[in-house]
């Protein structure tokens, strides 16, 4: 299983996905409570890899997490840049338009709620859409820039 991380001050993106892309669990969490969170999925989950997007507050999010995780579970940074575009259209597709609002062109709608747990899902499909994927490298943390 991949955890989704999307870091930010306030509230953060989470994420766990299969690598058959079957979306297990995903929410946005407070800044607060997402360490205890990820361990929590840690142990629920057979989390094998972390993928954070390499923006806001990544670093400092990366060496939070590597003091607080599992150390068997790497992090994998992927680049995040218009991932929160992305996001808003892929809400769509998990949550269709009900009822009249289906007739508004997409671009026009309003998502009524935080979409960093969907940018988090995002961060893990881009990393599974990476040619050669490296696994069982040595060092706990990467950077993959696609």
């Amino acid at each position: 299983m991949i955890l989704g991380f999307d870091p930010g001050r306030d509230k953060c993106g989470v994420a766990v996905m299969g690598v058959d892309r079957r979306i297990h669990w995903h929410q946005v969490i407070r800044a607060t409570e997402v360490i205890n969170s990820v361990n929590v999925l840690c142990e629920t989950y057979a989390i094998s890899l972390l993928v954070i997007g390499n923006q806001t507050t990544s670093e400092e999010w990366v060496q939070r997490l590597l003091s607080a995780i599992p150390p068997n579970l790497r992090i994998i940074k992927i680049d995040e840049r218009y991932s929160t575009l992305e996001a808003r259209s892929r809400y769509w597709q998990i949550f269709p338009p009900q009822g009249l609002a289906r007739f508004i062109p997409q671009e026009l709608r309003s998502i009524r709620r935080p979409i960093d747990d969907i940018v988090a899902i995002v961060l893990i499909e881009r990393y599974l859409d990476l040619p050669g994927v490296a696994v069982g490298s040595d060092e706990r943390t990467h950077r993959i820039n696609p």
